[in-house]
């Protein structure tokens, strides 16, 4: 049987709950764009409203090969014209609340995937 470390990568969402993320030893409280290769990004969505176009063509200008999409306290989809940038790009979107988001990215970024996240993170 061939054993493997586990991956420890600087993207790695330690702890969340409702409203907060910890990557590392920082808590964040907004939202936030990660990438198994290291990048983390605010994300300048502070509702579910606010999610626009552009945000879908910036993560398909980083080529993951899949994203996952934190759309907050809750399980809401967005406008499929929105993920057009990434639908043209070949990249999957799986939609989860921001929670389970954040532990599938974990899970897939362990395997060494091309995963990015967008983490929704709401404020009242």
């Amino acid at each position: 049987m061939k054993l493997q470390p586990d991956r420890i990568e600087s993207t790695t969402v330690r702890a969340h709950g409702l409203g907060w993320l910890q990557i590392g030893d920082t808590t964040y409280r907004h939202s936030l764009l990660l990438c198994a290769d290291g990048r983390i990004q605010p994300w300048d969505c502070a509702h579910h409203a606010d999610i626009a176009l552009p945000h879908f063509a910036l993560l398909a200008a980083w080529q993951p090969e899949l994203l996952l999409l934190g759309s907050g306290a809750r399980l809401r989809f967005v406008a499929p014209a929105l993920l057009r940038p990434l639908i043209d790009a070949g990249i999957g979107v799986e939609t989860m609340d921001t929670q389970a988001a954040a532990r599938t990215y974990n899970i897939l970024a362990g395997e060494g995937r091309r995963v990015a996240a967008a983490l929704l993170i709401e404020v009242p």
